[in-house]
């Protein structure tokens, strides 16, 4: 299979991973939802689970691949806040898991890249 196959199968299977996750064990991501959003963060749990199960299926689809990464790239960029908000939270925390919030901000700037460069690949062959 070629890379260019591979990539967007990957972040697709990254994506099913996250949003399963979400379902899996809710109360990890509960306290990341930042309390300036109304309702309850275990229903924005699971909305962010749901969200991220659709763009695991669109970014598998050939067809829908193109919006479908776009949405993504759009998506990690949405979810920054609750990565600030647990690297503020985990401030206080051991070295290890301190260290993992933080490296969690800047990895969202290649997960951006990422789905928007699938995105154009897809484009390319529409």
């Amino acid at each position: 299979m070629p890379r260019s196959e591979r990539s967007p199968l990957l972040l697709a299977g990254l994506l099913a991973t996250a949003g399963i996750a979400h379902f899996a064990a809710p109360r990890q991501f509960d306290h990341l939802v930042p309390r300036t959003l109304p309702g309850s963060p275990r229903a924005w749990t699971y909305g962010s689970g749901v969200v991220e199960l659709a763009l695991a299926a669109g970014v598998a689809a050939r067809r829908t691949r193109p919006v479908a990464a776009r949405a993504a790239a759009a998506f990690f960029v949405g979810v920054f806040p609750a990565n600030v908000k647990m690297a503020v939270d985990w401030r206080h925390r051991s070295a290890p898991q301190r260290n993992a919030a933080l490296a969690r901000l800047p990895l969202q700037v290649p997960l951006v890249l990422w789905a928007r460069g699938v995105a154009r690949t897809a484009e390319g062959r529409s």
